[in-house]
């Protein structure tokens, strides 16, 4: 009986098992970690795109035969990257792997595209929780504090590498006494810069993936309008009690407060940029307007602030007129 229930098993997995798909998914997460090591200046941005071979072939192949190509592609790289002498890499692949089934789910399910990001970077930072509490284990660390140390860590090294490049002692020091400031910022929002960050990776694999769908043939699920979506109303009386906070002298209620107006500050110029978005398609602007448009944006910081002002005050003054009441 175990003879058969093997054999039944093996034939199984191995109808399951299609190697194009599996080379194809362990080849694009090894080109995106060659990309994201070696390429200077942007390689890290390709760095945040690992969620998306996985991605594609859960989506591609469904539940069952995509998680098979997903372990399968996991085992590969772990063995690639032990011999290569970068065994934490896949702690790496392993968190975004998830990622990549977390969004395939929620594509699954076809929630509008602001219910999408808010899941998916609400189940990520549960899982993160989970790997930092479980390495933190291991050293020694709470969470908090291991995040703590790996920023500090990192700063460090940036002020050692200029130090040892011959910088002049007078700007090391000037370098060290910022590096105290920033972190002491840092310890301040690190929980608004985690659930950006999070939210930030999930929001981008989500529109990039549009674009790889189309070009696997594979269906993307309608997320809805974006041009028309808003911030919940109620966060309007968030921002307001948490600018309140602020004066008090609390420092846990500060504390809450400026995490709290970071992290909404960021839904606002998504507000904002969906207000932008909104108009782009009622005029039919060309695409290398948008393009640039965009790339303003992104390089401007003034704009960022006017976008998070637009999102803020949209919801008294309506500037798509999308919630006008009808007049009988």
């Amino acid at each position: 009986r175990t003879l058969a229930f093997n054999e039944l098993f093996g034939l199984s997995i191995r109808k399951d098992i299609k190697i194009p798909d599996v080379l194809g998914c362990i080849g694009s997460v090894i080109f995106l970690l060659f990309v994201s090591n070696w390429l200077p200046f942007i390689g890290p941005f390709f760095s945040l795109l690992l969620p998306l071979p996985f991605l594609f072939y859960t989506s591609k192949l469904g539940v069952r035969r995509g998680l098979i190509t997903v372990l399968i592609t996991l085992l590969a790289i772990s063995v690639i990257v032990r011999l290569a002498g970068y065994p934490q890499i896949i702690i790496i692949c392993l968190e975004f792997a998830i990622v990549g089934l977390v969004i395939s789910e929620i594509f699954r399910r076809e929630l509008s595209f602001a219910l999408t990001v808010f899941w998916g970077t609400l189940i990520m930072l549960l899982i993160g929780g989970i790997f930092l509490f479980v390495i933190g284990l291991t050293k020694g660390m709470g969470p908090i504090e291991l995040i703590l140390n790996y920023f500090v860590s990192n700063l460090n090294k940036t002020i050692g590498f200029y130090e040892n490049m011959g910088l002049e002692p007078d700007k090391v020091a000037q370098l060290k006494e910022y590096g105290k400031i920033i972190s002491h910022v840092i310890s301040q929002v690190y929980p608004a810069m985690l659930v950006i960050g999070t939210s930030f990776v999930i929001w981008l694999n989500v529109v990039v993936s549009r674009f790889i769908f189309r070009l696997g043939g594979i269906k993307y699920p309608d997320l809805g309008q974006i041009d028309r979506w808003q911030a919940p109303e109620f966060f309007v009386w968030v921002v307001i009690a948490a600018g309140f906070a602020l004066f008090f002298k609390v420092t846990g209620l500060k504390f809450i407060a400026i995490n709290v107006l970071i992290v909404l500050s960021v839904i606002y110029t998504f507000h904002g940029l969906s207000i932008v978005i909104f108009f782009f398609n009622k005029y039919k602007v060309p695409v290398w307007i948008r393009y640039g448009a965009y790339i303003l944006i992104i390089v401007q910081q003034l704009f960022l602030i006017i976008l998070a002002l637009a999102g803020l005050f949209d919801n008294w003054i309506d500037f798509r007129k999308i919630h006008r009441k009808t007049v009988a």
